[in-house]
């Protein structure tokens, strides 16, 4: 049976702080992407984005963070959430 990805969620309490660490991460050139927060959190916070990493820039993004001062919630790890199958139906 194959491993699933671990996708990284960096999570935030409003949409402001999101953003901001955004552009942190661009100036930074850190890859990352805004990402719906997955389903599974979702409850725990009112801000449904989330910044997306793959594990190799998750500690990047922690010395981002530190560096700046950055504003967050959580950084939690998943498995992918990403069915690549969903829109195929045959």
């Amino acid at each position: 049976m194959k491993q699933r990805e671990i996708n990284y969620y960096i999570l935030f309490e409003n949409y402001t702080q999101g953003m901001m660490l955004q552009k942190l991460l661009r100036e930074e050139k850190i890859p990352s992407r805004i990402a719906p927060a997955p389903r599974s959190i979702q409850g725990e916070l009112g801000c449904g984005m989330s910044i997306l990493l793959q594990e190799e820039h998750v500690e990047a993004a922690k010395r981002c963070i530190q560096k700046y001062n950055a504003v967050y919630y959580d950084i939690v790890a998943l498995p992918c959430q990403i069915n690549p199958r969903r829109d195929k139906y045959c």
